[in-house]
């Protein structure tokens, strides 16, 4: 008989492992897959599973999916880690998965980030997916195409899940807080902005805003039967002072308006600054570096090319490294941006070829530069007249390529500042050599 030590004490799992659903009807988020009707509810609710890999950030689901196929498929499923297994593992369970389906049993194996698998492990799974032997559903927050073999990969089939909205994470903080399983038994007193406030923090992230209101829970005032969980403490517990978001993310707006001002007005510091707001105070670094992509054509353009190369490098260095340390990424783009030259010439080109796009939208294409692919379209005059720019010493050809009502109209004027200058000649030059070489 096992004895148990004076010192035992039963420790509760943590909140969000209580709270995993186990049904379809209980799972948060994802509606374009699990949506009633969509092709992950039908595979699952048919128990018509092929082999997959579900691909996304942490905390958005994906073991609680496959924990849920667990629940509903009649085969045998198995639970595997990538980081704890090694070849050996992987074929013993193959073995006993091939003797099972040749008494007819189907065997289901989910790997956990099977991103850390090597080539060699990875390549261990293949044959017998090949043959039917398994069905294998993979977990990974990596890329499949770069950290999954291509051969394994493309008998998988990949879904890709997305970070959570703020209104998913603040139903499942609701159900935690009214659950037996959760805080059902206890009185918690948190107001409607607290929840947005870890639900904010939690970056899309359904296990980081669980495991924050049980810490924000634990480290409530109690009071008579209650316990009370202020902003105060969230802050505590987050190690982060919040942004005072309201519903409408008001501030959040504010903030990201202020950056980019600063950047616009070429006020490094005042950018580092609210820059460094965001960012201790939880925001996604992938919504800021799309801000800063958008920033690099708006407010740069031509100006300065390398600005949008270098954005999008700063971009894929959060995609690749996240919080905190691709802190610094951001800081190198948002000094870049803010000590760059500016034009706003390429967005102001788009709004005025907007406005007569929007007012001429059933101009025909100019039969010349249609094209022609067929004998009939040919007969039509689709292409005649086309001239060629390749086959002229200059490049360059006298043909009008824009509707006639607009034909004179212009759009892109250049400035003086950085590369632009260099544009602007440019076309100061082809206008020159069109005008010249009009026809008469």
């Amino acid at each position: 008989m096992e004895q148990t030590s004076l010192f035992h004490q039963q420790v509760p799992d943590p909140l969000a492992s209580r709270l995993r659903p186990q049904t379809l009807e209980d799972y948060v988020g994802q509606k374009h897959l699990i949506g009633k009707g969509k092709i992950l509810w039908q595979l699952i609710e048919h128990d018509q599973i092929s082999s997959m890999i579900f691909w996304g950030p942490p905390g958005v689901g994906k073991t609680t999916l496959a924990r849920i196929i667990a629940n509903c498929t009649k085969a045998e499923f198995i639970d595997f880690s990538a980081v704890t297994s090694g070849i050996k593992d992987i074929k013993a369970v193959m073995k006993q998965a091939q003797e099972k389906r040749e008494l007819g049993l189907k065997t289901i194996v989910f790997v956990d980030e099977i991103h850390r698998f090597n080539k060699a492990q990875q390549d261990a799974f293949l044959p017998y997916v090949e043959k039917g032997s398994i069905i294998l559903i993979g977990a990974t927050t990596e890329n499949p195409s770069f950290e999954i073999n291509s051969a394994l990969l493309s008998r998988c089939k990949v879904f890709v899940l997305h970070s959570l909205e703020i209104d998913d994470i603040i139903e499942l903080l609701q159900h935690a807080l009214h659950d037996e399983r959760g805080f059902g038994h206890e009185n918690i007193q948190i107001d409607d902005d607290c929840l947005y406030m870890i639900a904010s923090f939690a970056n899309g992230d359904a296990r980081m805003a669980l495991n924050t209101l049980e810490m924000a829970v634990l480290n409530g005032e109690r009071q008579d039967q209650s316990i009370i969980v202020s902003q105060e403490t969230i802050e505590q517990c987050t190690s982060r002072k919040s942004l005072l978001y309201d519903k409408k993310g008001e501030e959040h707006y504010n903030i990201i308006s202020a950056l980019h001002k600063s950047m616009r007005n070429s006020d490094v510091d005042a950018a580092i600054y609210w820059l460094a707001r965001m960012l201790e105070a939880g925001e996604d670094p992938l919504y800021i570096a799309r801000r800063l992509v958008r920033f690099a054509s708006e407010d740069i353009g031509m100006a300065d090319s390398r600005a949008l190369e270098i954005a999008i490098a700063g971009y894929q260095a959060c995609h690749f490294i996240g919080m905190p340390e691709c802190s610094v990424h951001l800081t190198h783009v948002v000094t870049y941006l803010s000590l760059s030259v500016k034009s706003n010439a390429l967005y102001m080109a788009y709004e005025s070829a907007k406005k007569d796009a929007m007012e001429t939208i059933a101009e025909p294409v100019p039969l010349h530069i249609r094209n022609a692919p067929t004998k009939l379209m040919k007969e039509l005059n689709y292409g005649k007249g086309y001239e060629y720019a390749h086959d002229h010493e200059e490049k360059l050809t006298t043909m009008t390529c824009l509707p006639d009502s607009i034909a004179d109209h212009h759009y892109y004027h250049p400035t003086n500042q950085g590369s632009e200058a260099k544009v602007a000649l440019r076309l100061k030059q082809i206008k020159e050599w069109k005008e010249k070489h009009k026809k008469k």
